[in-house]
C-alpha cells in the first residue's frame, strides 16, 4: 500500500497513492452532482495517509495556514484557456480531485455572484486584463483573504497547478496571521480587533454592478485569541475611516510580508489554504497567450453550510446572491 510523507506544510504523495487518487478523481468527475452518496463513498476510499493529513490540517490548529499536496496526477491537458468561462475540463479527473479535496475538509461551494455560480474556477491570464487584481491578471496580487466582503467566506481555498508560467517564477504567496501577529504591537492588535474597517467587493463580484463597488462592514480585521487567531483582510479592498486604523492596516501588511512564504507550485501540486488563518497573493509573471501559460484550478470549501442557506441556494452548493441575504446578517 502506498504512503504519503507529511511535514508541517507538505504532503508528499507516493506514486501508488497518486494512482489511487487519480482513479477516484475520474469517478468523482463523472458524478452528475455534488454531495451524492457515491461521492461520500469515494472519500472513504481516499488513501489513508493523504486523507488523514488533510483532515489534520483542516482542524484549524495550523500555524502556517496552508498545506501543499505534491505529486498528484494530471493526465493529458488541453491548451491553457485564453478566455473566461472555459469548460474544457468539466469532466476531466482534475475536477474530481478538487471535488474530493473540498468535500473532504468541508463542502464544495460556489457563489451566485461570482463566475455565474461555477464550483470550479480556471485561473489563467486573459489578454487585456493583465492589470486586473483578480485571477485573470498577471501583475502582483497582494495579500487577501478570499471574498473578504462576504458573510459566508470560504473556510478553505484549494489551488491545483496544471501548468507553471514559462519562466517558472509565478508564486502563490501565503502569509499567516498567527506568524505575523508577533510583529504587531499590542496597540496595533487592539485597533485591528475593533469593528471599524470596511471591505469593498472584489472586482470578480462587481463585474456587473454599475457605479462604485459596494462595501461590507464595519468589521474587525483580527479576531479570536492567540494561538487561535484569525483574520479578515484584503490589502487592496480593506480600508479604515481614520489614521489610526490606516496605520494598523499598514503594519499588518508589513508583518504579513515579513512572514510570507513564496510557494512556486509545480504541475501536480495542490495547495490548500485556511482562509481565516492565511492571506494569500500572487507574484507577477509574463503571459504569452500561446496555450502554455500558467494555469491553476481553484475550489472553495465551507466547513458547514447553514440550513437556511441550503434552502435558499439557487442550485446545489451555490451560495445565494448577496442582494438576497445581506439583510439576514
Amino acid at each position: 500500500m502506498g504512503t504519503a510523507t507529511l511535514s508541517q506544510t507538505e504532503i508528499h504523495v507516493s506514486s501508488g497513492d497518486a494512482e489511487k487518487i487519480w482513479e477516484l478523481s475520474a469517478r468523482a468527475a463523472a458524478q452528475p452532482g455534488t454531495g451524492t452518496p457515491e461521492l461520500a463513498e469515494l472519500l472513504l476510499d481516499m488513501p489513508a495517509a493523504v486523507r488523514d493529513g488533510l483532515l489534520s490540517f483542516a482542524d484549524g490548529t495550523s500555524r502556517s495556514g496552508f498545506v501543499r499536496l505534491r505529486g498528484l496526477t494530471l493526465g493529458e491537458l488541453p491548451p491553457t484557456p485564453t478566455e473566461h468561462g472555459s469548460r474544457a475540463l468539466d469532466q476531466h479527473p482534475t475536477s474530481g480531485t478538487l471535488r474530493l479535496v473540498a468535500d473532504l475538509v468541508g463542502s464544495l461551494i460556489g457563489y451566485a455572484d461570482e463566475k455565474n455560480g461555477a464550483l470550479l474556477h480556471d485561473v489563467h491570464p486573459v489578454a487585456g486584463e493583465e492589470k486586473r487584481i483578480e485571477n485573470s491578471g498577471s501583475v502582483a496580487f497582494d495579500f487577501h483573504t478570499e471574498n473578504v466582503h462576504h458573510p459566508l467566506r470560504p473556510d478553505f481555498l484549494g489551488l491545483l497547478c496544471l501548468r507553471q508560467d514559462h519562466e517558472g517564477v509565478g508564486a502563490t504567496r501565503v502569509a499567516s496571521v498567527r506568524e505575523a501577529a508577533a510583529l504587531l504591537t499590542a496597540g496595533q492588535q487592539e485597533v485591528l480587533r475593533s469593528a471599524r474597517f470596511s471591505s469593498a467587493y472584489p472586482t470578480s463580484f462587481a463585474r456587473n454592478i454599475a457605479g462604485p463597488r459596494p462595501t461590507a462592514g464595519p468589521h474587525p480585521v483580527l479576531f479570536g485569541q492567540s494561538p487561535d487567531l484569525f483574520m479578515r483582510f484584503n490589502s487592496h479592498n480593506t480600508t479604515a475611516p481614520d489614521a489610526e486604523g490606516t496605520e494598523a492596516l499598514r503594519a499588518l501588511s508589513e508583518a504579513l510580508e515579513s512572514v510570507c512564504r513564496d510557494v512556486v507550485l509545480a504541475p501536480g501540486d495542490l495547495v490548500l489554504i485556511d482562509n481565516h488563518i492565511a492571506a494569500h497573493g500572487r507574484s507577477s509573471f509574463t503571459p504569452r497567450y500561446d496555450g502554455s501559460d500558467r494555469w491553476l484550478r481553484r475550489c472553495y470549501s465551507l466547513r458547514a453550510v447553514p440550513r437556511w442557506t441550503e434552502l435558499m441556494m439557487p442550485s446545489g452548493r451555490v451560495i445565494p446572491r448577496l442582494a438576497d441575504i445581506n439583510g439576514i446578517f
